[in-house]
């Protein structure tokens, strides 16, 4: 059952062909008309259904209220935004690398955001369209001179944005 016969020619030492037979064994799938689950199949499906209904009923329950709760109001791709750019500037007037800059609403305290300059010394963050106020410094721990000297920043740039537009800073780091 499942073993097959097949012929074919083979060369053999004196330059001549002879027939060779060989047996190759090949699997035979069974069928059958009726399923017939077995009984941990069944017991499976029966806790996963439990399971799902389980977590349907308790979920609300179950959740942390911070994870319950609407999401922080995040700016979407098709949302209208404002841009903050900036650039970085050194002492030298040469644009600064790697500076982490942070901006904040000025009613808050601790900031919102946190960007680091690129390469070119500048930076870009997108800011929800409307009016608001907005505050920009640069968090300089362990920022230094060639020659050691620490730096750091001038002023604050206090920012203004009324709906969709873009507003370009400098901040300007001193010795």
């Amino acid at each position: 059952m499942g073993a097959e016969e097949s012929w074919f020619f083979v060369p053999n030492a004196r330059l001549t062909w002879t027939w060779k037979r060989t047996q190759n064994w090949k699997a035979m799938i069974v069928t059958s008309s009726r399923f017939q689950p077995t009984v941990p199949t069944a017991r499976l499906s029966s806790f996963c259904l439990l399971l799902a209904f389980s977590f349907a009923a308790l979920g609300p329950h179950i959740v942390p209220p911070v994870m319950a709760g609407p999401a922080s109001k995040k700016l979407k791709p098709r949302d209208p935004y404002a841009l903050i750019f900036g650039t970085v500037w050194g002492p030298d007037d040469r644009t600064v690398y790697g500076v982490k800059v942070e901006i904040r609403r000025v009613p808050d305290k601790k900031p919102k955001w946190e960007i680091t300059s690129n390469h070119a010394g500048e930076f870009a963050q997108r800011v929800p369209a409307g009016k608001a106020d907005y505050v920009v410094t640069a968090d300089l721990k362990g920022v230094k001179t060639s020659d050691g000297q620490p730096l750091h920043l001038a002023q604050e740039v206090p920012i203004h944005v009324e709906y969709d537009e873009r507003v370009d800073i400098g901040l300007h780091l001193t010795r």
